[in-house]
């Protein structure tokens, strides 16, 4: 039987709440928090994550036919894993990902620093990280910018750097799970098609694009996540 795993993002993502829905339909499934999410020490690479759930897992008997899906650093984890761990994984579903350094707009880590000296600059990152989930229910997407605050912009501004860091380009040929990509087409950042380049690069993938969905697609699509989900595990 196949232990489905939730991995999560930065800042509001890395509150549980934002994979509430996923939770909710999959009995059993696991949503560790990673370290420096809130608490302890972030780590500095994508593979320190990825090797302290393995850790994390084994340590609660989880060890194989593991069904991992990530959003944003979680989906970067969740790909390092089954790169590095592949006798482990049996199937992937990763939202809002990229294998390598991400193109971002002037300035987006200097908000985040600004942000953390800056009362004023705090609450424009919250708003900010507000209208990034615009499709979000709302009482949800207040819970979820509860979690920026108790997070804080630093910990956002680590993972962005974490993040820009990973790239896989040269081993992405060597994933043999079944993948399902996940990009919502409204997202407010206008990233680039990230996904398309992964899915393109292996054989067999499948890729969803998402209309009324930005950043969040597990809390904006939660029927389409949750069947897509299925779909692995069938």
């Amino acid at each position: 039987m196949s232990q489905i795993v939730f991995i999560h993002g930065p800042g509001a993502g890395s509150c549980s709440a934002g994979y509430q829905y996923q939770m909710q339909h999959f009995p059993g499934a696991l949503a560790p928090d990673l370290p420096g999410h809130p608490d302890g020490e972030s780590l500095e690479t994508v593979a320190d994550y990825a090797q302290w759930l393995r850790g994390w897992l084994h340590d609660r008997g989880h060890n194989k036919d593991l069904v991992l899906s990530g959003f944003t650093l979680g989906a970067c984890v969740a790909l390092q894993y089954a790169l590095d761990y592949s006798d482990e994984v049996s199937g992937l579903l990763l939202m809002t990902i990229a294998m390598r350094p991400k193109e971002r707009a002037r300035g987006a880590l200097d908000f985040r620093l600004n942000a953390a000296k800056d009362e004023k600059v705090h609450e424009e990152w919250l708003d900010a990280m507000r209208h990034t989930m615009m499709f979000i229910e709302p009482d949800l997407r207040e819970r979820l910018i509860e979690c920026h605050r108790v997070v804080g912009p630093i910990s956002q501004y680590n993972d962005l750097v974490t993040i820009d860091q990973f790239d896989v380009r040269n081993r992405i040929g060597e994933l043999k799970v079944p993948l399902t990509l996940v990009r919502g087409l409204d997202d407010p950042g206008k990233p680039l098609e990230y996904e398309l380049e992964i899915h393109q690069a292996v054989a067999g993938s499948k890729y969803i694009k998402l209309e009324q969905a930005g950043h969040f697609p597990m809390a904006e699509r939660p029927d389409d996540i949750n069947r897509a989900i299925e779909e692995l595990i069938a």
